[in-house]
């Protein structure tokens, strides 16, 4: 009778647990990361007897945890992915948002503003004029300047949202190395830690949403966690910590990520981080921003320079030759435009200072560059933007419509990161509110001569000097084809219609070109002057002139960038960003996609099924029954027993 109690008894006990593992399941069905568990049953070794051997009935072996290592590590792989593509996408998204287009955008207010010079020019002394054109040139300066404050905004936000994420991944990583504390003790058990495995698997997960890592599984149970493709972050229960560090040149728009292991730090490589929230931000913001910033920066600086330049040329209503428009930018200020190597990554041993200077804003390409010396003066220099390596051999440098100078000398292996647009707009104003002091007569003025014959037009005559240089001078014409210039004496040049006559014999020394086109007679002559030469300029009022503001709108049409048009280039650079932010979101819809699709082949192995759950209740809920019933009729049988034999 005992016999069949004891199998009776164990089945009943067997099947409870069956139950009580069902329930649990269906308790966790909506628990992160919970694996759905099985109890796994096995028969007991049957008595031997003469007659045989007799089962003993069913013991529960151990609790299985329904789990796929390779689906596991798919998913938490494509969330890293999905999770960095989105982290980069909404922050592109809102730097979208800071260059609008339309009226209220940056290109409409430097449209307006060189626009307002066709005022000017129709009227070069009316004072109302010159006061909405000012008042345009202020209001452009303001939107570069809040455009850039708009993005140092974002770069603060970026800058304390990485911080704050790895808070969160050093955070998980100690609960990663107390939990594989916790499964190496249980596994001296002889039994898997089920809760555990999952709560473990689950902080893997998060942190991967964070930053991209790689698990590898222990002997004693534990997993070691990875980063940057060999960095380990966490070594069974030993955590390194991961820290936001500065770049080799102390730039402060650029993040690195160092790993902190036994107090010494490791420069993590950051085309080695792949996927994750962290990697995604970093991605942003020393990429995607800093490439806005340069657009924004060169579109500033073309453009104040340019106008600046052009201003220059001009006299105002007293006759004096005019001043900055705006503020100019100085590339070579504290405030970040070149940056020194710093210790311990990088040290220079060398003496050598850089400058910058502009030569030609026409060339400008929106980049930030690194210099190597391999020699005093010798080295390469790297366009940040798109990776071009140029060598060069001696200083002064000119890339780009830059031209770069050192003092010093510089040793072998010296490096400098020159960033000549990063902070163009963050001081940008308007540099005076006079409307008198707007400068738009041109210095030079020309005059047929008073006996020409012959079809000659005066076609453009433009300033290149302030006062101009080599005035007055007169091109006598010897023939159709022919001149001479009251500068070269009896030279004779060739004359074609439409073609520069420059102002000096030496372009370098230039101060003024003319254009004439026509066809001249012999004796024909044009003369330039100083416009307010009053021997020569047949009593014109240099006040009445708009030479200089005729050129100040001409500067619309100027090929600026990259071949663009100067009105163009608020369009390309929003254009930029646009594709940007366009190929970001369907990188992070796809990543997005697949995701979510490996979670679900996930799930349909690890993940609860209450269907399935509920017969597995009726199912062994009758088992139970049964067992129950067998000890109840076990228990009638040895009752009736001891009643007949007490008789």
């Amino acid at each position: 009778m005992s016999g069949i109690l004891n199998v009776a008894t164990r089945a009943l006990m067997a099947n409870q647990t069956v139950l009580q593992t069902t329930g649990n399941n269906i308790a966790n069905v909506h628990t992160p990361g919970y694996s759905r568990q099985s109890a796994v049953l096995e028969t007991v070794q049957g008595q031997y007897t003469g007659g045989g051997y007799i089962g003993k009935g069913v013991s529960v072996a151990t609790i299985q945890r329904t789990y796929s290592e390779f689906l596991t590590r798919q998913s938490t792989l494509a969330g890293a992915v999905a999770s960095g593509d989105t982290a980069r996408a909404d922050k592109l998204k809102q730097l979208e948002t800071l260059f609008p287009g339309g009226k209220s955008g940056l290109g409409a207010a430097v449209n307006d503003m060189l626009n307002a010079f066709s005022d000017v020019a129709s009227s070069p002394t009316d004072l109302t004029a010159r006061t909405v054109a000012l008042t345009r040139v202020s209001e452009s300066a303001s939107r570069m300047r809040s455009a850039s404050a708009s993005l140092d905004d974002l770069q603060a936000g970026v800058t304390q949202e990485i911080a704050q994420k790895i808070d969160a991944i050093n955070s998980l990583a100690k609960n990663i190395a107390s939990v594989n504390d916790q499964i190496a003790r249980a596994k001296g058990l002889g039994q898997a830690p089920n809760d555990l495995l999952d709560q473990r698997d689950q902080l893997v997960r998060q942190i991967n949403q964070y930053i991209q890592t790689t698990s590898i599984q222990a002997d004693d149970g534990t997993v070691g966690i990875f980063i940057g493709g060999s960095q380990p972050l966490v070594l069974g229960t030993t955590v390194a910590q991961l820290a936001l560090a500065d770049d080799d040149f102390a730039d402060p728009l650029n993040s690195k990520l160092n790993l902190i292991r036994n107090g010494v730090s490791i420069r993590i490589d950051e085309n080695m981080l792949g996927g994750g929230e962290v990697p995604g931000l970093l991605r942003f913001q020393n990429t995607d921003l800093a490439e806005s910033r340069n657009l924004l920066g060169r579109l500033t600086l073309a453009v104040s320079t340019g106008m600046n330049e052009q201003h220059a040329l001009g006299l105002d209503l007293n006759g004096n030759v005019g001043g900055n428009l705006f503020t100019p930018t100085v590339l070579n200020t504290s405030s970040g435009n070149i940056f020194a190597p710093k210790a311990p990554a990088v040290v220079n041993t060398g003496t050598a200072t850089l400058t910058l200077g502009v030569a030609d804003v026409t060339k400008f390409v929106a980049s930030d560059y690194e210099i190597n010396f391999t020699g005093a003066a010798v080295g390469s220099i790297t366009r940040k933007s798109d990776g071009v390596v140029s060598t060069f051999s001696g200083v002064p440098i000119i890339i780009d419509g830059l031209t770069i100078s050192a003092g010093g000398v510089a040793n072998v292996g010296d490096r400098f990161l020159l960033k000549p647009f990063s902070t163009s707009a963050s001081n940008i104003r308007a540099e005076f509110s006079s409307p008198s002091s707007l400068a738009v007569a041109s210095p030079v003025a020309g005059k047929m001569g008073t006996t020409n014959t012959g079809s000659l037009q005066l076609n453009s005559l433009v300033a290149r000097a302030n006062p101009p240089t080599n005035v007055p001078l007169t091109v006598s014409f010897t023939g159709t084809n022919t001149y001479t210039r009251s500068d070269t004496g009896a030279i004779v040049h060739t004359y074609i219609s439409g073609q520069t006559i420059d102002g000096n014999a030496s372009p370098a020394l230039n101060g003024w070109s003319l254009v004439l086109q026509g066809s001249p007679k012999t004796g024909d002559s044009f003369t330039v002057f100083d416009i307010k030469d009053i021997a020569n300029n047949n009593g014109i009022d240099f006040k009445l002139n708009a030479g200089n503001a005729n050129a100040i709108m001409n500067l619309r049409d100027a090929a600026m960038f990259d071949g663009a048009s100067l009105t163009d280039g608020y369009a390309g650079m929003i254009a930029q960003i646009g594709i940007r932010t366009q190929s970001a979101n369907y990188a992070a819809n796809v990543s997005g996609a697949i995701a979510a699709n490996l979670e679900t082949d996930r799930t349909s192995v690890s993940g609860v099924n209450l269907d399935e759950e509920a017969s597995k209740l009726i199912q062994y809920q009758q088992a139970y029954q049964a067992s129950a019933k067998v000890i109840q009729i076990a228990q009638n049988i040895f009752d009736t027993l001891i009643q007949t034999m007490s008789r």
